[in-house]
């Protein structure tokens, strides 16, 4: 169990996956409030998630919103399997629960106070058969042989209080993201596109996926949005893609109208055809 400010939820708190003798004090977790929006911050000014009140379950941000670009490339069928890798304000998380009920998302979060702080002040849901919530270290997490081919999806943000690019970078964390991945399956990955991290992490991505790799043009707050890809080769016509985002945004609101042009443009030899 996880308590703070007298809200009290379920937390599954993993053996093996928080190595203890290199834990650091905790980011503490503090919020604002501005023109209907509530943000979420690790103790200073930098945003680490922002929610817009009045429609909690909306991805309000933008490069929040590409993380579900996996949606354009696999059906959303029983038995799915996401993998959350850090929570923030549950902007993710909770969309996933309300427009893909086939799907399981297991979270995994290493700041007890952030899973609170995403419930009690960000509504995200507790926990039951479409959420899991691991209070686990990422970086432990994706080497876990338990997690093998688990996974249809996985989706990391990880950042910390300063936001020196991300908190995951290495060449074997991605590694281990395409291990507990099936074949077909989908990484997308938030990286900062004016950081010395940038060029870093993206070599590290492509490296671990074979050079089977996407990117998003930039948003307006400079976030770019990897996509990377394990298993068949992926070809298909970007009208056909374009068909899919269309049914997508209906379903679920998200723009995906301008993810189709914006990837087939900002990626080499993606103009005419998607191959990957």
């Amino acid at each position: 169990m996880a308590q703070a400010h007298g809200y009290v939820c379920s937390v599954t708190l993993v053996a093996g996956l928080i190595n203890l003798s290199s834990v650091q004090p905790m980011e503490a977790v503090t919020f604002s409030e501005s023109g209907g929006i509530r943000y979420l911050h690790f103790g200073t000014e930098l945003i680490q998630g922002a929610m817009r009140i009045r429609d909690p379950d909306e991805i309000y941000l933008e490069y929040n919103q590409q993380m579900m670009a996996w949606l354009l490339f696999l059906e959303t069928k029983p038995g799915m399997q996401v993998a959350q890798l850090g929570l923030g304000t549950g902007a993710l998380t909770k969309f996933q629960h309300r427009y893909c009920p086939a799907v399981k998302t297991t979270v995994v979060e290493l700041n007890p106070a952030v899973i609170v702080s995403a419930r009690s002040m960000f509504f995200t849901p507790d926990d039951d058969r479409k959420l899991e919530t691991l209070q686990a270290d990422a970086k432990l997490f994706v080497q876990n042989k338990k997690f093998r081919d688990h996974f249809d999806a996985v989706q990391v943000d990880l950042y910390d209080a300063i936001c020196d690019g991300p908190a995951a970078s290495s060449l074997d964390f991605y590694k281990g993201c395409y291990k507990i991945l099936k074949g077909p399956g989908i990484m997308t990955v938030n990286l900062f596109s004016r950081h010395k991290s940038f060029d870093l992490n993206l070599k590290n991505i492509c490296e671990a996926f074979d050079n089977r790799v996407l990117l998003f043009p930039e948003s307006h707050d400079c976030n770019v949005v990897a996509i990377a890809f394990k298993g068949p080769k992926l070809e298909a016509e970007w009208k056909d893609v374009t068909k899919r985002a269309k049914l997508i945004l209906e379903k679920t609101g998200l723009p995906t109208n301008k993810w189709v042009s914006g990837i087939s443009r900002e990626n080499a030899r993606q103009e005419n055809k998607l191959s990957i």
